[in-house]
């Protein structure tokens, strides 16, 4: 019995069926409320708590990225044939007993895109594929490098009780996924963390209105001073003036005179350029790259979605074939991308009406494994 148990058993007196769990199954975590400062820290919480929870464009469009890259269909193929059934297959459609794959997929789009960092742990038996997986959360996980730099093992930490996993061996139970970070070996670079000056701006500006909103939405006034005369007739019903020349001037600025609402919608789209979401699909006003929503669509799977899954999904089947001693390649499914199917049938077209390409050649450039010529 390896890690698979470690926690169940602390917390079971009696001898019971042995069932098949995540090793960090039984650590809960505790959140604490921080202080607020003038400028959000860059931490994974404090950027979560502020960019994802507190902030509706962050919301939306790492939603929407995570979404829509775990919905793709995915195919599992060799360099002989396509995959209608396999065992890997069966796990992904049913990773765990609370989780389908768009559900496991979205949590590890979500931790990968907020964090920069994605983790998920393989709960195997004693030989063979995993029986399930699970997405860790990445604030977390910390790397323990080896003498040579690379990663000897990976600390699951929750108010201070900590898991090991060993990733050593050649079967790592531990599938990290990093984005591109230019100044970390071992960490990746989230979106959330180039769009944190953004997002403070945009949240700023959202307190700003509701702090004018609760004062009537304008300042209550000024003290003006006029010289010397104190109080008369003339100021029945003003705020009172004990004595001197100072007098009450009502004021008002609205927010269009302070630039107020295009500060907030430029922080919005630059959020979204920080993540790769065309503002049009946001509902931000004021861009007109694209000619319409659906062109605006299309290029957010091209650009986005496509790059990030296709990245994530090869490593997941590179991982998950160690397990089976298989040459496997599993990616997303292409036909089965409302968005690209203008694209994808002009390029079936253009490929099959090319006469000086083989049958063999065709199928090389679409993506499709060679026909299996065994039967015939």
């Amino acid at each position: 019995m390896g890690v698979i148990d470690y926690f169940r058993r602390e917390a079971t007196a009696a001898a019971a069926p042995e069932q098949k769990a995540s090793a960090t199954g039984k650590l809960v975590a505790m959140q604490a409320a921080g202080g607020r400062v003038a400028w959000t820290p860059r931490d994974a919480v404090s950027l979560t708590r502020n960019g994802f929870a507190g902030n509706p464009v962050g919301f939306r469009v790492v939603k929407l990225i995570a979404e829509a890259a775990a919905a793709l269909p995915l195919i599992l193929q060799d360099s002989a044939r396509r995959y209608e059934e396999h065992p890997l297959l069966s796990l992904l459609r049913k990773p765990n007993t609370a989780q389908g794959r768009a559900e496991l997929l979205e949590a590890f789009y979500g931790q990968l895109l907020l964090t920069g960092n994605g983790y998920i742990e393989a709960v195997a038996a004693e030989e063979g594929a995993p029986v399930e997986l699970h997405v860790l959360r990445s604030d977390r996980m910390s790397l323990v490098p080896g003498a040579d730099g690379w990663p000897v093992a990976f600390d699951y930490t929750v108010n201070g009780r900590k898991h090991r996993f060993d990733v050593s061996g050649a079967r790592s139970p531990i599938c990290h996924i990093k984005s591109f970070h230019p100044q970390d070996d071992h960490y990746g670079l989230s979106p959330m963390q180039a769009a944190a000056t953004a997002l403070d701006v945009h949240n700023s500006a959202t307190r700003w209105s509701k702090a004018l909103l609760d004062n009537a939405a304008r300042p209550s006034g000024a003290i003006v001073y006029r010289g010397t005369g104190g109080d008369g007739t003339m100021t029945t019903g003003r705020p009172m003036l004990l004595e001197g020349g100072l007098d009450w001037k009502p004021m008002g600025f609205s927010p269009s005179d302070m630039e107020f609402q295009k500060t907030k919608e430029s922080a919005a789209r630059d959020i979204a350029l920080a993540f790769g979401v065309p503002p049009m699909l946001l509902g931000i006003p004021g861009d007109a790259t694209y000619a319409n929503y659906q062109e605006a669509n299309r290029a957010f799977y091209r650009l986005t979605v496509l790059p990030l899954a296709t990245r994530v999904t090869a490593a997941l089947g590179e991982w998950l074939e160690r397990f089976t001693e298989e040459d496997l390649t599993l990616a997303p499914d292409l036909e089965q991308v409302p968005a690209l199917s203008a694209e994808r049938e002009a390029l079936w077209k253009r490929v099959g009406e090319a006469t000086f390409l083989s049958e063999a050649e065709k199928r090389a450039m679409l993506g499709l494994p060679p026909l299996d010529m065994s039967n015939g």
